[in-house]
């Protein structure tokens, strides 16, 4: 059960007071550019089937490193007086303050993906996510059982302290070091850009001629570095790994570029997300935090139920 009546009250007597615009759920991600994002708005337009009385909006920056235009966005919906907030922050320092003051004007919030940093714990009503740091161990787990434990990996990053890549490679990278001799190459941060990731992965191939695997760890990341691996010529010579799941790394693993990839439940943050902010507004107790899951999808199980159900 979570806390934070005094938001819920707030908010209650705002919905009482029969505020035209509090009727808006506004979901806003860490970037519209992106496939994985784009699933997550799939999911919420999902839930919004059987949420009547409430419309939703779905906005996002450019790109995930554009922090000030996330905020600016956060702001603009709190200044707007929107019933409820689905998140997912780009950075967990810049979006505390513009969530408390949502806290503070009775609005609640919902975060998806990402934490905020301490400090900011009380000013949320729930956090749904993948469970990063099972996430990237479960990666490492596969990367040694593939690739043995002797030799060195690289690791391809994404945004340095968000907290989904605080928990995933910070994870991958504590449970390879406690569980195998592979040295640690990295990790580089794309700055979730394709062509960063491209670049920086040839880079990294053409240095390391003697790597035994690498990961991406995230979708334009992994994306990234398999056409660099494709290009390189080193497709089946090293141990690659992946997550998230658009139809480019579907096709890596489907073409043995990938030896698997690990795959969120990004429609379901999207769906869980905004029915976990309209049961706030209608007084229901939730959880703190709502694991959403992930599933390794590799060539022999990617035409399975449980693959397709989270491949997008």
């Amino acid at each position: 059960m979570k806390r934070h009546s005094l938001a819920l009250a707030a908010s209650a007597l705002a919905l009482a007071a029969g505020a035209a615009q509090a009727q808006e759920i506004a979901v806003i991600v860490k970037t519209t550019n992106s496939n994985f994002w784009q699933n997550v708005n799939r999911g919420a337009s999902a839930a919004m089937s059987d949420a009547d009385g409430y419309t939703m909006s779905f906005d996002g920056p450019a790109a995930e490193s554009n922090i000030a235009d996330q905020v600016s966005m956060v702001e603009n919906a709190i200044n707007r007086g929107v019933a409820g907030l689905v998140l997912a922050p780009s950075d967990p320092e810049a979006l505390g303050p513009p969530v408390e003051r949502a806290f503070q004007a009775g609005i609640p919030v919902v975060l998806i993906d990402g934490a905020l940093a301490d400090g900011f714990e009380d000013v949320y009503q729930a956090f749904l996510s993948t469970d990063n740091c099972a996430a990237g161990e479960l990666v490492a787990e596969r990367m040694i059982a593939e690739a043995g434990t002797e030799g060195s990996i690289a690791v391809m990053s994404y945004v340095a302290g968000v907290g989904s890549e605080i928990g995933r490679v910070g994870c991958f990278v504590d449970y390879i070091e406690a569980n195998s001799n592979l040295e640690i190459v990295g990790p580089y941060y794309s700055q979730s850009q394709m062509a960063n990731a491209l670049n920086q992965t040839t880079d990294v191939l053409s240095a390391n001629p003697d790597l035994v695997g690498i990961f991406g760890a995230n979708e334009p990341t992994a994306v990234g570095m398999g056409r660099a691996i494709v290009q390189a010529g080193r497709a089946g010579d090293l141990v690659a790994l992946g997550f998230d799941g658009n139809e480019d790394l579907q096709q890596f693993v489907r073409d043995g570029v990938l030896e698997a990839i690990a795959v969120q439940g990004s429609f379901a943050m999207g769906e869980m997300g905004v029915e976990t902010v309209i049961d706030i507004l209608n007084g229901e107790e939730v959880e703190d935090f709502i694991n959403t899951g992930v599933v390794m999808v590799d060539a022999e199980n990617i035409d399975s139920d449980e693959a397709q159900n989270v491949l997008y």
